[in-house]
């Protein structure tokens, strides 16, 4: 929203939005027909699924924008480039895929270590480039699991 308006990469737009149940809504745009689902949604991100697609969407708001006009937008995000081993152990299972763009506090995948299982989350925002490990290795302290474009 910028003021009272829907903008959508950068354009206004003027839906017509109904809800149909708890979390969903069809929309109309223009002469096209949305059915529109929340399925995640966190501070100023979330996830909908629109006509059966997924998609991450972030939220701005008035101080966003003044941020962005003064050129300090994203100064906040934390971005990523290396995710890093915090202990030796065993991947049981990677939770993203090569090109999935993930959050601050996104998990990534389960890390075995001492018999106990251990959910490593994302420490910042980015994409993710490149998996360096897979299900059943093996890794040490300080490898690198998985690469990120910021």
């Amino acid at each position: 929203m910028q003021g009272d308006k829907l903008v959508v990469n950068g354009k206004p737009v003027f839906p017509d939005i109904v809800p149909v149940g708890e979390g969903c809504f069809h929309m109309l745009l223009g002469t096209r027909s949305f059915n529109i689902e929340i399925v995640r949604i966190e501070s100023k991100q979330g996830r909908l699924k629109i006509n059966g697609k997924l998609y991450d969407f972030t939220v701005g708001d008035r101080f966003d924008e003044l941020l962005e006009r003064m050129g300090m937008a994203g100064i906040a995000v934390q971005q990523v480039n290396d995710l890093k081993a915090p202990m030796p152990g065993l991947v049981l299972k990677t939770l993203v895929a090569t090109g999935q763009a993930v959050g601050k506090g996104d998990q990534l995948l389960v890390l075995e270590a001492m018999k106990m299982a251990n959910i490593i989350k994302s420490p910042g925002d980015g994409t993710v480039k490149e998996l360096l490990v897979r299900p059943g290795e093996s890794v040490e302290k300080n490898q690198v699991l998985i690469r990120f474009h910021t």
